[in-house]
């Protein structure tokens, strides 16, 4: 669920891989590595993996080009689900002859939100290729970032590449459709198979452009949790001919009205100053001097509110909580017996469900109001930036993006990575692709990415899939 929003962060994609233009010095794999990664792309997007249809057959393909790329039948793992027969995962494991460490687990979903084609200019379950665009639903979210993950496998075992601690990969189900026949059950019932000592989620952080020119790249060290309440009032009703002083309707939307004027207490964290502390680089005047100011400890408040004014920066600095779904009424000529509003809530890691459900019940202000929870939240602690880690994944960065700063990152939205992080696997998003934020078509229509940042991409993950199989740590 690819949601990567920066501090101002834009993409401006250019050529190709021939007749690259836009940084001649970003090295891309060899043409017959491009070939055969433009050929797994074509053959994924062909195969519709809505939550309707599955990911087996998506899985299945994918066993067979591990098999042909000659890793062994016991090293390929296909996991299926009884209670989610079109459900498939592969996981699958470049072995340590004397592993000096735990392995890395390398994460990618291989299913993708609906896509009607009658929406889209291109069809959405084939790989269209124009004017240096690549179409087809889940270029971006996330087809391009396994394809790259399981390129750089492939491609590490023909060169017999022997790592110094077992790479593994797991291209899994259910990330957009949350039925829990994901990651989530993985961690569950096979822990064994995906045990690690870290996780690399490419569905997550990474890099976009801003006015052509690249940004800093953010690493996804934490992510908002999220959870979801519910607000009733119900109560006898009667004949609208009669209107009564207690309307279930107005009380609801009364209480609902003082949730809309409240702002949370503004809450950073290591891994937020980090980011603002690298996001002032790429601004100027007031914007810089408050991004700077909200980087450091104690917060400086008036900084805050002023970089609030932008609601992707305020979502950023605090705990939000807003009204998703209302219905209420029953008959247009009787007095309402009940109303009721969903609100989804994006909590900073450092909050808990008990403590923001309390403040909604303090701000609604009326028992007659019921909350209760319809999603609950599924906290995880954030992954430390642990400094030679981090020096690793910089000098990847840099050696494929040269000039490119690293910087820890929270993501808005949800990933995966909420079951690892929670199973006390540190882990980190690092996606392989760059994005364009002013025209990000994940989720959306006629969803696409550019050849040559795909290309791109797909030697990132070579690059650092070897750094982390030769470390020793």
């Amino acid at each position: 669920m690819k949601q990567r929003i920066f501090g101002a962060v834009v993409t401006l994609l250019a050529a190709p891989a021939v007749g690259y233009a836009s940084a001649p010095t970003t090295p891309l794999p060899p043409l017959a590595e491009q070939a055969f990664a433009h050929e797994m792309l074509s053959e994924l997007i062909s195969i519709n993996t809505v939550h309707a249809q599955g990911t087996l057959k998506a899985a299945e393909a994918l066993k067979v080009r591990f098999l042909a790329a000659g890793f062994a039948g016991s090293d390929l793992t296909l996991v299926a689900i009884p209670e989610h027969p079109n459900q498939g995962q592969l996981v699958v494991r470049l072995r340590a002859k004397a592993p000096k460490a735990k392995p890395v687990l390398w994460l990618g979903h291989l299913d993708v939100v609906e896509a009607k084609p009658e929406d889209w200019t291109v069809p959405p379950f084939k790989l269209t290729e124009r004017d240096g665009w690549w179409y087809g639903r889940g270029t971006q979210d996330m087809k391009g970032d396994d394809v790259a993950v399981a390129s750089a496998l492939i491609r590490l075992k023909r060169e017999g590449f022997i790592p110094n601690r077992d790479l593994i990969a797991a291209f899994t189900s259910d990330e957009e459709a949350g039925d829990g026949s994901g990651v989530e059950w993985l961690v569950k019932n096979k822990r064994d198979l995906i045990d690690a000592a870290l996780v690399i989620n490419p569905d997550a952080g990474g890099g976009s452009f801003k006015q052509g020119v690249r940004q800093a790249y953010g690493i996804q060290t934490s992510e908002k949790v999220y959870v979801t309440f519910q607000a009733e009032v119900t109560n006898r009703g009667g004949h609208s001919s009669i209107p009564e002083p207690d309307n279930a309707i107005y009380r609801l939307t009364e209480g609902l009205g003082r949730i809309a004027k409240y702002h949370f207490p503004v809450e950073t964290t290591p891994t937020t100053r980090g980011m603002f502390a690298v996001n002032a680089k790429q601004e100027t005047g007031q914007v810089a001097a408050d991004m700077l100011a909200v980087a450091k400890l104690p917060t400086d408040l008036a900084a805050a509110e002023r970089l609030s004014q932008t609601p992707r920066l305020a979502s950023r600095l605090r705990t939000t909580c807003v009204v998703t779904q209302i219905s209420g009424g029953h008959a247009e000529n009787a007095l309402p017996q009940r109303a009721r509003a969903s609100i989804q809530c994006r909590m900073i890691p450092l909050d808990t469900e008990g403590q923001v459900q309390a403040k909604l019940e303090e701000i609604l202000a009326d028992p007659a109001i019921k909350l209760t929870v319809l999603s609950p939240s599924a906290p995880a602690p954030d992954s430390a930036p642990d400094p030679a880690l981090f020096k690793l994944f910089g000098k990847v960065v840099t050696e494929t993006w040269p000039g490119v700063e690293i910087m820890p990152h929270m993501d808005l939205g949800a990933s995966d990575s909420i079951y690892t992080r929670a199973a006390g696997i540190p882990s980190y998003g690092l996606s392989a692709t760059w994005t364009d934020a002013e025209d990000n078509r994940a989720h959306g229509r006629d969803e696409r990415i550019r050849a040559d940042r795909f290309y791109e991409g797909v030697e990132f993950s070579y690059r650092l899939m070897k750094a982390l199989g030769t470390t020793k740590n």
